[in-house]
């Protein structure tokens, strides 16, 4: 039995919604978004109409458009990245009797719309009635393909419930779709209008291709479609083909008991260099493919896809069905942003919106890529292999910003800087160190030498030689980044932000470790022993500020002398801040937008005492107004460790549900990819306290006292295993590969085919954090989510 929750259906493997919300559509076209990290498809209607917002995107695709400026400074950014909606293929449109199928017309005895987490395929079952009064069924199911990454399918089904009657079918693929935009939010897209080009049109037989190239970017992209049909005899099909649409018209009698079934191929292809021929003959071949493997194949492989996936990287939790709902459906997104993007950046939105322009931050590889490099490590490397790709432009903006080594972007899409000058984002030179971060995880988490001798040893050594030329030794030989914005942006432009320090501590030590395993490459960039030397200073040297009288370590210097923010005096209203107040008055106020020194306390927690986290995360607790999604994950993993179990498990809430809930009334533009990886996070960081530092893993679990039991499965050097918590105890379990060395609660062990147990020690927390008026987590209460499902029966 399922319960109705904000319009979704609670069950562990699926996103259900029954009737159809009109004024809901742009929420769910995000959360029912299908994706394979190459193509992504926003789950609007196959009939086009009713829409809230049309989306197909190709990763990597983009028009660029001028960033302007009242007054132009040196080094700003002048041309900006927008994702384009690309050539849409999902459309199929139903006449019934000369009446269009159209869900605000009618009436709908029955309308139910399924997202299935263990097939990859978002389907559609409708009854409905004509204004005339003629009742049909129609059912439809689409993929994006995760083994075929050019393909989608789209099955489409319509059965007469009262008497025969003529139907006909549409599959359309359209280019240049009307999008409206009147936001003036920066987290929006830019709108674009009729961005693309026509260079080639061809329709015969079943089959159409549309080819078209951005005006400013020069990108080319080829859009094709066929078709296999099943229906009653005498049909009558017609097709054609213009500069932005091609269209296969289908018109046949059909009886009741019997059905039309359509299944439809699309092909998708985009380069920046090669030819209309050459890319017309690569969706020829995508096309060919998925029909040599047909739907059942498909549908076949993409089980078996992501049969291997869950096996490695299922959570389940026991006694909040709504949280195991969300965290399989945040696992399943995350698979979909990164899955196929080989060679592209893993966008802030994925490919289900398009919030932010489409482009990447630092969440990819500081969010999504931990929860990647320990279930499709794969996927990981390709990431990072997309960063390495950039290097030369983040060696061009180094130059540019008068440093040496590499400067990766605040955000982009091909690798160049495209935001405007802001000092929270120009400024935030710590991605160049999560980056680095990354290349560190995903080696020490697979041994992949081959990774690194190609792209992690330099990666490594120019974000190194960033730091070196950023930051200076002062007069107390104490190694300082000043000037710097770390991940809080209601900050900007501050001297020695802790977590940018440490992470560039970090970089810095791992880089001198990385040229010493490959000296071919180290010598092949000029690194020599005395610049090994200097790294390894600078590391051992870096400035980490701490304010004695209260015990803590500030933000940034300073950051604790600055005037506390007004909350109980600013009105719920007014949140988020940043679009109700001047960042100027941000800038100087203990506010915080996002976790940043707390942040600290979870990638480099090896620099903190136990001590230490517990006062820093009560301190910041009280100035954090999580105005960001990017932040309770983080504050759950961190409420875990010092143990506030209660407010962890309601910050995992948090993080998990901010797309199902709409916590920030923004998921119409797409998913937060970065909130989703916090809910694996709060699971396997927070209160697994799974620890990667220096690349040897440990665990400190402890299970909150609203949950029964959690269990969650990674993979690590190629053994995948299983760690399951109740509420005194932890057992680990080898799944497959060689035994795991692991420490849990700081003792050492090994994870073999032997499920081993040990117990869990107590722990004090001490008093309960407080957070700002009114900014506190929604308490989450699952014995009456319990009720309300028993109440539903």
């Amino acid at each position: 039995m399922s319960l109705v929750t904000r319009g979704y259906e609670c069950a562990p493997w699926e996103l259900r919604w029954r009737g159809l919300a009109v004024d809901q559509l742009q929420r769910t076209e995000s959360t029912f978004a299908l994706s394979n990290g190459h193509i992504g498809l926003r789950g609007t209607l196959e009939e086009g109409e009713p829409r809230g917002l049309p989306g197909t995107y190709l990763n990597g695709f983009y028009e660029e458009h001028e960033l302007p400026y009242a007054e132009a400074g040196y080094g700003y950014p002048e041309a900006g990245q927008t994702i384009v909606n690309v050539t849409d293929g999902k459309i199929i449109r139903l006449l019934v009797e000369d009446e269009p199928f159209d869900m605000r017309y009618g009436t709908a005895a029955a309308h139910e719309r399924v997202l299935d987490f263990r097939t990859g395929t978002l389907s559609r079952t409708t009854e409905w009635s004509s204004p005339t009064g003629r009742c049909v069924r129609v059912r439809t199911q689409r993929l994006v393909s995760f083994t075929q990454r050019a393909v989608v399918a789209i099955r489409y089904e319509v059965e007469p419930l009262d008497g025969k009657m003529q139907l006909v079918l549409q599959s359309d693929l359209l280019a240049n779709e009307p999008i409206e935009s009147d936001s003036k939010d920066p987290r929006v897209a830019a709108a674009l209008q009729s961005p693309l080009q026509s260079e080639f049109f061809l329709a015969e037989g079943y089959r159409a291709v549309l080819v078209h190239q951005t005006r400013r970017s020069g990108l080319r992209v080829a859009a094709a479609m066929d078709h296999q049909i099943e229906s009653p005899d005498g049909l009558r099909t017609d097709i054609l083909a213009e500069e932005d649409l091609a269209r296969l018209s289908i018109a046949v009698d059909v009886p009741q008991g019997k059905v039309l079934r359509l299944t439809k191929f699309v092909g998708y292809g985009w380069s920046a260099q090669r030819s209309v021929p050459a890319l017309r003959a690569q969706v020829d071949a995508a096309l060919a493919g998925a029909l040599q493997t047909g739907w059942d194949g498909l549908l076949a492989e993409q089980r078996a896809f992501l049969d291997d996936f869950w096996e490695t990287a299922d959570i389940e939790i026991d006694g909040d069905p709504e949280l195991q709902q969300a965290t399989r459906f945040a696992l399943f997104h995350i698979l979909q942003a990164g899955a196929r993007g080989e060679s592209r950046a893993i966008p802030g939105k994925g490919l289900t919106g398009p919030g932010y322009d489409g482009h990447a931050f630092w969440d990819t590889e500081s969010f999504v890529l931990p929860v990647l490099t320990y279930s499709v490590p794969e996927a990981a490397r390709d990431a990072l292999r997309w960063r390495h790709s950039t290097l030369p432009k983040a060696r061009e903006r180094a130059r540019q910003l008068g440093l040496r080594g590499a400067a990766f972007p605040w955000r982009s899409i091909n690798g160049a800087e495209c935001s405007a000058y802001w000092p929270a984002g120009t400024a935030a030179f710590h991605v160049s160190a999560d980056i680095s971060d990354a290349v560190a995880r995903y080696y020490w988490a697979t041994g992949d030498a081959e990774f690194e001798r190609q792209c992690g040893t330099e990666l490594l050594l120019e974000t190194a030689r960033l730091w070196m030329s950023l930051g200076h030794f002062d007069r107390h030989g104490r190694f300082r980044i000043d000037g710097v914005t770390g991940p809080d942006e209601y900050s900007a432009v501050a001297d020695n932000n802790v977590y940018t320090n440490l992470m560039a501590q970090r970089n810095l030590r791992e880089a001198a470790a990385s040229c010493e395993r490959v000296p071919e490459v180290a010598a092949l960039y000029g690194v020599d022993e005395a610049e090994l030397a200097a790294w390894r200073q600078a590391a051992e040297r870096m400035f980490v500020p701490y304010n004695e009288e209260l015990g803590v370590h500030p933000q940034s210097e300073g950051f604790t002398e600055h005037l506390d923010w007004d909350f109980a005096g600013t009105p719920l209203e007014n949140y988020p801040l940043l679009l109700n107040y001047p960042y100027f008055d941000l800038y100087r106020k203990q506010v915080v937008k996002q976790a940043d020194l707390v942040l600290a306390l979870h990638f480099r927690g090896d620099a903190f005492t136990p001590e230490q986290k517990q006062r820093n995360f009560a301190y910041y607790e009280a100035r954090t107004v999580r105005d960001s999604s990017l932040s309770a994950g983080t504050q759950s993993v961190i409420a875990a460790e010092v143990g506030h179990l209660d407010l962890a498990y309601d910050y995992l809430g948090e993080a998990a549900l901010t797309d199902l809930h709409d916590v920030h009334n923004n998921v119409r533009n797409g998913l937060h990819m970065a909130s989703l990886a916090g809910a694996w996070m709060g699971v396997v960081a927070g209160f697994g306290g799974m620890r990667d530092h220096d690349g040897k893993l440990s665990f400190a679990p402890r299970l909150p006292p609203a949950l029964d039991r959690i269990q969650f499965r990674m993979c690590f050097r190629g053994s995948r295993f299983a760690v399951e918590i109740h509420r005194d105890d932890a057992t680990y379990r080898l799944l497959s590969g060689k035994e795991v060395e692991i420490r849990h609660h700081g003792e050492p062990m090994s994870v073999t085919g032997t499920p081993t147990t040990k117990p869990i020690p107590p722990i004090d927390p001490g008093p309960a954090p407080h957070q700002p008026v009114g900014r506190e987590p929604a308490h989450r209460d699952p014995a009456q989510v319990r009720r309300n499902i028993a109440a539903s029966r």
